[in-house]
């Protein structure tokens, strides 16, 4: 690992720092673990308006699906 050297100020550094013993933890990878996840769901969040904007512009057609009361399909 790489040691990084970030700015908070002081109300933050004494929440992460509860935070962390709460979690019987350390302040390091309290502030790991939040970046990952932080990072995960940005990741998600933009892959979520990928998918939405391909729908958008190749809407669902009619029958492409089968609809609940179509099941099960005609052959």
């Amino acid at each position: 690992m790489k040691a990084v050297q970030i700015l908070m100020d002081d109300k933050l550094v004494a929440a992460v720092d509860r935070e962390a013993r709460r979690l019987h933890s350390d302040r390091s990878k309290l502030v790991r673990t939040a970046l990952e996840r932080f990072l995960a769901h940005t990741r998600r969040r933009e892959a979520e308006t990928r998918y939405l904007a391909g729908y958008e512009k190749k809407p669902v057609a009619r029958g492409e699906f089968w609809e609940q009361d179509e099941w099960p399909p005609e052959t």
